[in-house]
């Protein structure tokens, strides 16, 4: 359960599969899903994508109920721990230095004194 709620986290989904009618699903279609796996590049079967829908269109309902909350009073914040970022000054460690040779000497592939990498992007 959450921590002052009668809120298990699985219930979303269990409430998907109980009721297909629930009022705190929000109308996300197939093609929503379709549209945010190809963005993502996700490759769905079509019961991966009508199982989706349905656990995706559970949460966004529960998040949506934040629309009906009354927020007028409360005081905007951006957090509560009163932490702060710590920054430090740059410094150089010299013992951690590695010459480009030593750098690259396990290197599986190297061209001019640079590193010689796979490609990572798909080309359209």
């Amino acid at each position: 359960m959450l921590p002052g709620t009668n809120f298990r986290y699985n219930e979303p989904m269990k409430a998907a599969k109980r009721h297909q009618k629930n009022p705190r699903v929000s109308v996300l279609t197939g093609s929503d899903i379709d549209h945010i796996a190809k963005l993502a590049n996700l490759p769905l079967t079509p019961e991966q994508a009508s199982e989706l829908t349905q656990q995706v269109g559970v949460t966004v309902g529960y998040v949506s109920q934040l629309q009906s909350v009354n927020t007028e009073d409360v005081v905007e914040t951006s957090q509560v721990t009163g932490l702060e970022n710590v920054l430090r000054e740059d410094e150089i460690d010299e013992s951690r230095i590695l010459t480009q040779e030593e750098a690259l000497s396990g290197a599986k592939s190297t061209h001019n004194g640079f590193f010689v990498v796979d490609r990572v992007l798909e080309e359209k």
